[in-house]
Parts: C-alpha cells; structure tokens; sequence
C-alpha cells in the first residue's frame, strides 16, 4: 500500500510537470531548447524508473491474489449499473468517479463527460455549498447525511428543471484506497414512497409461477400433473400439436437524418451570414459601433448575455493587448446591465486569460462562481446572472493577415436558465465569427479618428 501511493504521488508530479511543458508551445522557436532538453530528460525517467516501478507493483499485485476478486467485481460493477434510483461515486471534494446508467439520464449527459468534475456544477448555485459540505462531513466519518438539492435548468434533464431532489449520502471504503469514497443517491423529494420502494421493481406476477410452468428438472409425474392442471396436452401427446417457429423478420432501415440537428446548423449558418452582413453594413465610424453591432445581433437570439471588451492598446497602427475597455453590455437584467458596464474587465479571470493566451474558454456549469468577477457589491457575476453556460472569446486576426497582434477584444456570451448549453459546434462558430469580428475592428481602428485620453 505504501508503495502504491508511492508510485501515485511520483507519477501525480511528473504529470504536472509535463503540464508545464505543454506550455513551452506559446515560446519563440530559439527558446524552447531548454525545454526540450527537459522533455527529454523527462521521458528517460519514464522510461528507466517509472515503467520498471509499475511493472513491479503490477506483479506484485498479481502474486497476492487480486485477479481472483475480478468476478465479484464485475458483478458489483454490473449491480451498481442497473440500480432503478440514480446513483454517483464521488470523492470527498464531490469529484465524479462514476455515474450509473439512471444517474446519466437524470443529468443529461454522458459518464464519461461527468468523470473528474465536480458534482455540484450539476447543481443550483444556492445548493453547492450545503451539498459539497455535508459530503465532506460524510467523507470525515461523521455518518450518513441527506438534504435536499436542486439541478440546474438545462435542457434536456430529468426530472424537470428547477424540481427539487432528496440526495442521501453514505461513505464507502473501496478496497485499496486510502480515503473512503462517498455514495449519493437520487430521487424524487415529493415522493411518498421509501427510497426503493417495491413498484421499483418487477411484482410477483411479473414471473411465471411453478404450477403455471413445470421445471425441466421435475419428475414425469409432476410435469404430467401440471399439464392436467392446466387443461392442456402433455408435449408428445396425441393432442399436441407443434408449430413451427416463425422466423424473425429482420429488416434493415437506413439512418433517418436528425432533422434537428439539421435545423440547428441551418440556424448556425444564418448567424454566420448576419453577421458578415452586420460587419459589412457598419459604416467605420470605430470600433466601437463594430462591437456593438455585433452585440445586437448576438444578445437573444444566441445568448442570452452578450458582454465585448475592446483592447486600448496601440503599436504603430495596430491596436490590441492591454488596457481593455468594456464598451458593451447586453442582457435581460438593465440593474445588472449597469453592474457589468462598471466592472473592470481586468477583474475578470477569464476575460484576463482570454487576452494573455489568445485561447477560447468554454465552460458548461461553470465550478468557479467566481470565474467572471464580481460586481460592485460583491456579488459572484455567474451566481448572479444564474449563468449555466459561457463563451469568452478573443478577437485574433487570423494568422494568414500576416500580421501577429495582441487580441483586440474579448467576447463573452453567457447563457442562463433553462436554456440550452453551448455546444462544440457553436462554440467554432464563434471562434469564427471572431476573426471576422477582429479584421472588422482593424479595419475600423485605422479609419476613425482617434478618442481623446488614449
């Protein structure tokens, strides 16, 4: 055991070493000697003590019998699949270590997606920190725990948006592991019934009963009586008679489109040319009316924030790089409209990554409540505005311009409520639309005249 966790704390810093290799890409090319020398070096240790290590423990393992746990293991794993009430594996921080099938269809996405983040980006904000406190009093072995807890409103969930949820907690000590693991179970908190109630499963009737279907193993006598019983000739009697099994029919049906899918890159592809239509139609006036229109175009009908930051930054002719300016704020809430507007977007986490890596972030249930700031009165902007999903987007020209300059602004879109999260598909769509939205602004940057106090 003590070598196990060993192992795992020595591979656990050679991975954050590599991390910190990873970012060596953004160096010029005459800089990054020293950290390929260290990649190097690196994947030697690899090679001459980690591996060698793992295949020890891996033997070891194997010498004391832990292959012949793999039956019950997988049968555990198979139980724990199809319980009928939903079902999360978390570790005493609310960290994701397995979702069974129920639990997947109550959150309305995959396991694999919900392994290694946190459960409570599933919740309400105003749940998350009663449920990741009463987790970790059930992780410290202070007893089992439940309360009550709310999902997020997203599209697509079950129960339906908003509906409260009883979440009992229990801790467990999986085998091998030096902390315990924490079991929370999901249902209905307006329910009457108890958490595993017998309509939950199938009733007696469900199955055939010994008079009404003899077992193979039974006598002659018995299986000859059981046919009397029920009015019916014995198999092999004169008054038997077998049919013939009809074949399955077995047809074969072509994929039907997923005509909403369909729809919806219809509806992207019309952002697109509305866009370069708005980007077209604005007259250089300056920047600012770029970002606004575009603003305009996206609030509604994208999302349901619309938020653009312009950099006042100026080398030569080009504009872009720090300090940055709110110029609009677009959404739902004019009080909260005027908070955002006064809010130094320097404040801002991901507005200050955005501008720093050039590096778009997409975050659905967001865990940070602090990820965008706060407000004037200290209030978190995403616990506030109830934000379930974010884009924050840097306005880079594309590399073929030629010309290499720091962003020009940042675009953040929230969306909230029950509205439906940012997707993939929609996050490359504003990735492009950015670039549009950068040559605009360059373009407008060398047409207007300049503002006064820059």
């Amino acid at each position: 055991m003590a070598e196990s966790s060993e192992f795992g704390a020595e591979l656990s810093d050679f991975r954050s070493r590599v991390e910190e290799l990873r970012s060596a890409r953004s160096l010029p090319p005459e800089e990054r000697i020293a950290a390929l020398d260290a990649a190097l070096f690196e994947l030697q240790h690899v090679a001459d003590v980690l591996w060698p290590r793992f295949e020890e423990l891996a033997a070891a393992a194997k010498r004391n019998g832990a292959r012949r746990d793999e039956p019950e293991v997988r049968l555990l794993r198979g139980l724990f699949q199809r319980l009928p009430l939903p079902v999360a594996l978390v570790d005493h921080t609310t960290v994701v270590r397995r979702l069974n099938v129920a639990a997947t269809e109550l959150f309305g996405m995959r396991s694999g997606y919900a392994t290694g983040r946190a459960l409570t980006g599933l919740l309400a904000h105003d749940c998350r920190a009663a449920f990741r406190s009463q987790v970790a009093a059930v992780a410290r072995g202070e007893g089992d725990r439940s309360l009550d807890v709310r999902l997020l409103p997203e599209e697509g969930a079950r129960p339906r948006a908003g509906e409260t949820l009883r979440a009992t907690l229990a801790a467990l000590r999986p085998p091998g592991e030096p902390r315990p693991a924490v079991l929370a179970v999901f249902q209905d908190a307006a329910g009457t019934g108890p958490p595993a109630s017998a309509s939950a499963f199938p009733s007696a009737s469900a199955f055939p009963s010994a008079s009404a279907s003899p077992s193979p193993s039974a006598s002659p006598s018995a299986r000859a009586s059981g046919s009397e019983s029920t009015g019916s000739p014995a198999p092999g009697s004169p008054g038997h008679a077998r049919r013939p099994a009809e074949p399955e029919a077995r047809v074969s049906k072509a994929p039907r489109p997923d005509l909403a899918e369909v729809s919806r890159n219809a509806l992207l592809m019309d952002l697109i040319d509305d866009m370069a239509a708005e980007l077209l139609r604005v007259e250089p006036v300056g920047r600012e009316a770029v970002l606004e229109g575009a603003g305009r175009l996206l609030q509604g009908r994208f999302a349901d924030w619309v938020i653009a930051d312009l950099a006042d930054g100026q080398s030569g002719d080009d504009f872009g790089g720090w300090p940055l300016r709110r110029i609009a704020v677009l959404g739902p809430d004019p009080g909260q409209e005027a908070a955002l507007v006064a809010q130094d977007p320097a404040d801002c986490p991901l507005v200050v990554d955005a501008v720093r890596d050039s590096v778009s972030a997409l975050r659905v249930r967001p865990d940070d409540p602090d990820a965008f700031g706060r407000d004037a009165s200290g209030a978190s902007v995403l616990v506030r505005a109830q934000v379930t999903s974010l884009l924050c987007v840097p306005l880079c020209l594309p590399a073929d311009c030629g010309v290499q300059t720091p962003a020009l602004g940042v675009l953040t879109l929230f969306r909230t409520g029950g509205r439906r999260a940012f997707e993939m598909a929609e996050a490359g769509v504003v990735d492009r639309m950015s670039r549009h939205l950068a040559m605009a602004l360059r373009q407008a940057g060398r047409r207007a005249r300049p503002l006064e106090g820059r």
